[in-house]
């Protein structure tokens, strides 16, 4: 029986993750390099062991070190939370190898599900459609250019085995091909250390969708339905909603099935993700398998009241699933937003700096998963994801209305946040409607920025107005033996105007 874990990761998965355990009365033990040293997840967790410097290389990538602490810790298994080695076959090999439980899948599993190619070889023979394609293209120009010709332009050139949108780039004619290969292959073996790349059919106006599963090592596999992912900027998700508003509930049965059917096909044992893309008319394709947690499964959580880390640590015991497909209903509809340090107005770089203050939203239905507090210094070694809002509401109208609320609440001062960004989102009729495909940031950008650095400078300045109103007041009241009261016209001005800079 697992009784200590080890959460081999950071940041705001390593706190969720630790709140399981400690629900589930298993003792946790944080691991943080030298710049996390205030960090949340080591406050929070039983204990905490530094695991090396800044650089991901030299910490959370350290697996000499993780498997050295773990042996010191004397724990019983390993959580990799997602990100960094979550989804590496070597890692979950040597950990099993020091007699300790991995809590994910088999190490093949993440090795067939994370090469591209093979993946969907395997897909194709367990009956899932997949986007028609190619498989590892050559040196060879004139072949490739046969293979891209016969898929049809416009085509996707994508990294064997990336993600993210790395070794990813879109072809329209065959101009343009062999030189977007060459950058493929390039940022490819940068990225991952393999420059193999195929070639995919690009669809026009897709949809981005996945299906979380749960499978155990007694053979059972379910699903618990889908979410909806499409609104990304550069190929990665800004925003996540479930159920879709976009397919029926045909689409939705077949797709869960079929997704059922790709877990099952590598006998995959823990929580993961198939990942589809579906078309105008709402044929769907395999995208791709994440053998791992995402980072939107609080959605999932919220809807069909399954915690996945809990349900993760039962499957790593050996134990069956604790439920059948048919005992699993989703309920209302929740939305995620996440939560970025970075400054929309400058092309969304990624920012550092100490956090001054923090209001996060509260009320019914708002979940907010983070880690970072007042005086928290950021750096700039880590993903600039800070946190998470989640809301749930009984539908999908209230759910977006509650998002805007949250939002509005959410004050973070002392680093630039993409939360007005995300409040324009709510606000766009697209979204409102539910009527938005990956193209939605792109074909929207005008608007989602338009007035960001006036409404962030007139915020900035409200404040600092507020401040010294405030010093102003509290010097006059030194002034007077009987300490009366005095009126503060910011805070007049504040209960009668709502600040709306628009």
């Amino acid at each position: 029986m697992i009784r200590k874990i080890l959460v081999a990761n950071r940041g705001e998965i390593a706190v969720r993750i630790i709140r399981s355990c400690r629900e589930s009365g298993i003792r946790s033990v944080a691991i943080y390099s030298e710049p996390d040293r205030t960090s949340m997840h080591v406050r929070y967790a039983d204990e905490a062991w530094l695991v090396g410097p800044g650089p991901s290389g030299q910490s959370y990538l350290n697996i000499p070190k993780i498997l050295e602490i773990a042996k010191k810790s004397e724990v019983d298994a390993i959580h990799p939370g997602y990100g960094f080695l979550s989804e590496n076959a070597e890692f979950a090999e040597k950990v099993r190898q020091a007699g300790l439980i991995f809590i994910g899948p088999e190490a093949e599993a993440i090795r067939t599900m994370g090469d591209k190619m093979k993946a969907r070889e395997l897909m194709i023979k367990a009956g899932v459609p997949v986007v028609p394609g190619s498989d590892k293209l050559s040196d060879d120009d004139e072949e490739n250019q046969k293979i891209a010709e016969k898929t049809g332009y416009p085509i996707m050139i994508k990294a064997s085995a990336g993600g993210g949108g790395k070794g990813m780039r879109f072809v329209e004619s065959k101009e343009e091909l062999n030189d977007a290969i060459k950058r493929a292959k390039s940022e490819a073996l940068n990225a991952f250390g393999d420059d193999a790349v195929y070639i995919e059919k690009y669809l026009k106006s897709p949809h981005h969708i996945e299906v979380q599963i749960l499978g155990d090592e007694h053979g059972n596999v379910v699903h618990l339905f889908e979410r909806e992912c499409s609104v990304q900027r550069r190929h990665q998700k800004v925003v996540e909603e479930t159920p879709s508003p976009f397919i029926t509930e045909e689409v939705r049965k077949a797709m869960t099935d079929r997704a059922v059917a790709a877990a099952a096909s590598v006998k995959y044992a823990g929580a993961g993700t198939v990942e589809f893309l579906v078309d105008a008319d709402m044929n769907f394709y395999f995208l791709e398998m994440n053998t791992r947690l995402q980072v939107e499964h609080p959605i999932t959580e919220r809807t069909t009241g399954v915690d996945l880390v809990k349900a993760q640590i039962r499957i790593a015991n050996g134990e069956p699933l604790a439920f059948k497909q048919q005992d699993i209903r989703k309920l209302g509809h929740a939305i995620e937003c996440r939560i970025y340090a970075e400054d929309p107005d400058n092309n969304f770089m990624p920012g550092a700096g100490r956090v001054l203050h923090i209001t996060e939203p509260l009320g019914l239905g708002v979940r907010t998963d983070g880690y970072i507090y007042e005086g928290y210094d950021i750096t700039v070694f880590y993903d600039p994801m800070i946190s998470k809002l989640i809301i749930w509401a009984q539908n999908r109208e209230e759910a977006v209305e509650r998002m805007k609320r949250a939002l509005y609440e959410y004050k973070i001062t002392g680093v630039k946040t993409n939360i007005q960004f995300l409040e324009r989102i709510m606000n766009t009729p697209e979204f409102r409607e539910g009527k938005y495909d990956t193209h939605f940031i792109a074909n929207n950008e005008d608007y989602l920025l338009k007035g960001e650095k006036c409404q962030q400078e007139c915020e900035d300045l409200a404040m600092i107005m507020a401040y010294v109103d405030h010093q102003s007041n509290t010097d006059k009241r030194l002034k007077f033996t009987t300490h009366q009261y005095q009126k503060s016209n910011w805070k007049e001005y504040g209960r009668l105007h709502r600040f709306n800079p628009f």
